[in-house]
């Protein structure tokens, strides 16, 4: 078993990793192939993993790094989804679009700081899930609505997307209410919350924001 150091520096990759990334996108050029030259750095990653995690080459470091238990096979997993995740928000939503901003900071924000707060000050469990706290559950709402406002906030200052904040507000709090929630269903065994938490805050901030974020 990995001890907490381990657990908390595969969680500090698993925040820092989305946020910078997406800090990044404003350095991209204003073309319209801009979006694919970002997707590099996931693609670059996503190729890493499957090379390593398959076992054609090995990294101690990589596998100590971000995963659970230093299995290489779980290289296939949650790492695999999150860059997956990554590449499919860079390509279809970009950073003119709410949705994916909202959905890249509630994965890697949220469901990273729940993570983070709840093995540390997780002692109450929920009552339908005994993985899950509810510090830790707070902690996703809290980290992910504020992370998602911030990182609009950044876009919209730098003029990529528009932010109506007297609508918007109220919309964060659905989104992150919706995200949390599903984070917090025990199917982790089925679904990865790297795959359920984006896919989820898509959904709804599709049904909210549309493509725009008034």
């Amino acid at each position: 078993m990995y001890s907490k150091k381990m657990s908390l520096s595969r969680k500090v990759v698993h925040v820092l990793s989305g946020v910078f990334f997406m800090a990044s996108w404003p350095l991209f050029s204003n073309s319209t192939g801009a979006r694919f030259f970002a997707a590099v750095v996931p693609f670059l990653n996503c190729a890493r993993l499957l090379t390593y995690g398959l076992g054609f080459y090995s990294d101690e470091a990589l596998v100590k790094s971000v995963t659970r238990e230093g299995k290489r096979e779980e290289l296939l997993r949650g790492p695999l989804y999150y860059v997956i995740v990554l590449l499919i928000i860079v390509l279809v939503f970009w950073r003119d679009s709410p949705i994916g901003i909202i959905s890249l900071s509630m994965m890697s924000g949220g469901d990273g700081f729940a993570d983070i707060v709840g093995r540390r000050f997780g002692s109450l469990k929920l009552p339908f899930n005994d993985k899950k706290s509810w510090v830790g559950s707070a902690a996703m709402f809290i980290s992910g609505f504020l992370l998602s406002a911030l990182m609009l906030s950044y876009f919209s200052w730098l003029g990529y997307i528009q932010v109506s904040w007297d609508q918007a507000i109220g919309k964060l709090v659905l989104v992150a209410l919706a995200a949390t929630a599903v984070e917090c269903i025990p199917v982790t065994d089925v679904v990865d919350d790297n795959i359920s938490v984006p896919l989820a805050t898509m959904l709804v901030a599709f049904l909210l924001f549309g493509n725009t974020a008034h």
